[in-house]
């Protein structure tokens, strides 16, 4: 479950740069079916976001994996903090041709200045096509210039 705390952080990430044009994940079509620090659940379309053979584009998947794993990071690091990816791993097993691709991260070790993440990517009929691992460095905001100093 969400605290009003880790609500905020993610109204804070998701309405910065809302309506805007300027998020990937906007650009994506990625919507968020559940959030929880320890389980984070979200989809794409693959339709505008395949590669030039028509499957979806192995960037993408990346881009999904990084975003739900920090997101999840940022709200284990807290309002006075921020997550910001550091090592991304991705395998991809097949591919995905259409419908929704489904994200689900869960936290594989989760510290004061890193933590790691596990992410599995599956298609519409629910077959594995990507395991990624991310790993977050997590800085107090006043380092990227988002807060003044604690």
């Amino acid at each position: 479950m969400i605290t009003p705390v880790q609500q905020a952080i993610l109204d804070e990430m998701t309405q910065r740069w809302e309506g805007s044009g300027e998020l990937l994940t906007d650009r994506m079509g990625l919507e968020y079916v559940e959030v929880d620090p320890n389980r984070i659940v979200a989809t794409v379309p693959v339709a505008g976001n395949r590669q030039p053979y028509g499957l979806f584009h192995g960037g993408a998947s990346a881009a999904l994996a990084e975003t739900v794993g920090s997101v999840a990071a940022a709200l284990h690091a807290g309002p006075d903090f921020i997550a910001m990816g550091i090592e991304l791993n991705c395998t991809h097993h097949r591919s995905a041709t259409e419908g929704l691709v489904t994200a689900v991260c869960t936290p594989l070790h989760v510290g004061r200045t890193v933590s790691s993440f596990e992410i599995v990517l599956t298609d519409h009929t629910d077959r594995r096509i990507c395991t990624a691992r991310l790993t977050c460095a997590i800085r107090p905001k006043h380092h990227a210039g988002l807060a003044g100093p604690a």
